[in-house]
């Protein structure tokens, strides 16, 4: 058994392995959803596909690379060489929707030691721009089955022994719209295994090969100590939450419902989706290794340490998700919208976690990040596709404001340049901007949602948006109120036409689309928040003086506003005299 400092040294160095293989995507890249919003992540499995260090990226997947590559060593078992490289992405067999693809490199010992099997494997998986499909990007939520999402990859070699696999190449090739791109991203994929490749042969150079076997195995005992302690700090207790989708684009204003309970009990935690609405038409169901990241994101989220992410985690963590469910679809159920999801899952996780540990957890945030794409062909019939996943704001917390502009939790992604946008594809991008008076008002108050609005220069394209939180807005927390829902407009202005949270359309030279994010949640009662907050708000331009009025009673003027603590006081008062309280769990705002 290695010393605490060795262990210590090779977390670090294990770790800087994973963080290395994520800038090495980042720069390598073709396509914008990598290079921009960098929806992808890098880690190190042991040989039996357990997660040892994940790079600095996704939550949303923390629990996915062991379970595909799981599955992968399930097909092959023994045979794997030197030189192989496997792919998958087979929501069925341990992927999770057909545009996130798997690459997984086996990493040997120089020579092969023990019967020359794998040491460990580097893995990879990025969204990619495009895999076929009846919709450009490969990723709309109106596809009622995942036959018709694209190209379903099981768990192949795309190298074998060093030598590509030139028929899967071109079956790949055949069935994309932008090959390049895709088989560029890949390469960057394989960019990153041949980096943690040769780091891991430096660690076995320092200590040996069993020693690296013996430390990986530390390494994920030490997390699951950790967890367990953390889990030990908390009060036991049950706590059931229920939210809900709006819909799933296929049976319009039907309200899907998601139900959450968390079970503490000692060192041990169960995250139960039972009574979760069934698998729906559209394609917004979960794989079961997504509704478990979406928990495990939760879950560590209120852990009083951040323990390095590995299977030593996801141990005292029970998942349940009934098969034939939303959280766990069954074939041939649609998933290529499955974010939507997963998203929407993470603040129902919240919502329960919030019943039993009040002061750990922040209210909705904006429902997760919207997906939008807008693809088609120039004149001469070469084909672009523009991917963008927009992110916004956090719910209020416990001690502070949420986070404005910035992905929620589960997503951890990127902004996408306008001037990237723009240079590489055939729209304008008119506005990209906070909208005032949208996060809930709270002592914390809500992050402000975002407003985008394209203008289309092509002559034809497909417009694929998916988004929620139309009609069931953002909770707000412990008289906190709820944010502001989101809206989807096409050419805004007079005459303007308000769109469904989920699109597939044409959209025509000229034309206008807008998309406004649900504004978060409000922490705490609104007459409680500090002066100083709301006068910064207002200098800001996120409240205006009829929201100070309204929400928060406070009595400005001038320009900049001004605050008027007399009138203030006065106003205060008899909104706290008048006012009905907003209830522990708010989804309307107060009067």
């Amino acid at each position: 058994m290695a010393d605490p400092i060795t262990e210590e040294l090779f977390r670090n160095a294990i770790s800087a392995i994973g963080d290395e293989m994520v800038l090495t995507i980042y720069r390598t890249a073709y396509s914008g959803v990598l290079k921009n919003i960098m929806d992808y992540s890098a880690a190190i499995c042991d040989a039996e596909g357990r997660l040892v260090a994940q790079g600095l990226s996704l939550p949303g997947h923390l629990c996915s690379i062991p379970v595909a590559l799981q599955a992968v060593l399930r097909h092959f078992g023994d045979d794997v060489e030197p030189g192989d490289i496997f792919i998958n992405n087979d929501p069925y067999d341990g992927g999770m929707h057909l545009p996130d693809i798997f690459i997984f490199k086996p990493l040997f010992t120089n020579p092969p030691s023990s019967g020359g099997k794998p040491i460990a494997y580097a893995a990879t998986i990025c969204h990619h721009t495009d895999v076929g499909g009846r919709v450009p990007g490969s990723n709309a939520s109106d596809s009622t089955e995942i036959y018709a999402e694209g190209l379903r990859i099981p768990p192949l070699k795309l190298y074998e022994r060093g030598q590509p696999n030139a028929t899967l190449f071109r079956m790949i090739e055949r069935n994309v719209r932008l090959p390049g791109r895709v088989f560029g991203d890949i390469r960057s994929q394989l960019a990153a295994c041949e980096i943690a490749a040769r780091g891991m042969t430096d660690l076995v150079a320092r200590y040996g090969g069993n020693g690296v076997r013996d430390l990986m195995v530390a390494m994920m005992d030490y997390s699951e100590r950790l967890t367990r302690q953390c889990l030990l700090e908390l009060p036991d207790g049950e706590a059931s939450f229920t939210d809900w989708i709006d819909d799933d684009q296929i049976d319009l204003g039907k309200p899907i419902k998601l139900v959450c309970t968390v079970r503490k009990h000692g060192d041990t935690m169960e995250v139960d989706w039972t009574g979760s609405a069934p698998q729906v038409k559209g394609a917004i169901n979960n794989t079961l290794s997504y509704t478990a990241a979406m928990s495990f994101t939760a879950v560590k989220s209120v852990l009083s340490v951040n323990m390095p992410n590995n299977d030593g985690v996801f141990r005292p963590i029970k998942i349940i998700a009934p098969l034939g469910t939303i959280t766990h679809g069954q074939l041939p159920a649609a998933c290529a919208a499955r974010g939507l999801t997963g998203f929407r899952g993470a603040d129902c996780c919240f919502g329960a976690l919030a019943q039993l540990y009040p002061n750990r957890v922040f209210a909705a945030s904006d429902g997760g990040n919207t997906g939008l794409t807008v693809g088609g062909y120039d004149k001469d019939l070469n084909p672009f596709i523009y991917v963008d996943f927009i992110s916004g704001a956090w719910g209020g917390r416990p001690w502070a404001d949420g986070l404005d502009g910035n992905t929620c939790m589960f997503a951890n992604m990127a902004s996408f340049s306008v001037e990237v946008i723009e240079a590489e594809n055939p729209l304008e991008v008119l506005d990209y901007e906070f909208v005032p008076d949208t996060g809930g008002a709270g002592r914390f108050r809500g992050g402000m949602s975002q407003r985008k609005t394209w203008r289309m220069l092509a002559d034809e394209g497909v417009l694929q948006v998916r988004a929620d939180r139309q009609t069931h807005r953002p909770y707000g927390l412990w008289g906190g109120g709820p944010g502001t829902p989101g809206l989807n407009v096409m050419n805004p202005g007079p005459g303007e036409t308000k769109l469904h949270s989920k699109i597939t359309m044409n959209l025509m030279r000229g034309d206008i689309f807008r998309h406004e994010l649900p504004g978060a949640g409000g922490w705490g009662a609104a007459l409680d928040r500090d002066l100083a907050l709301v006068a910064r708000d207002l200098r800001d331009g996120l409240v205006s003086v009829e929201a100070a009025a309204h929400d928060y009673g406070v009595v400005a003027d001038g320009d900049p506003p001004v605050i008027n603590m007399a009138a203030t006081e006065t106003l205060r008062a008899r909104l706290r005299r008048d006012r009905k309280p907003l209830p522990d769990v708010a989804w309307e705002p107060t009067a």
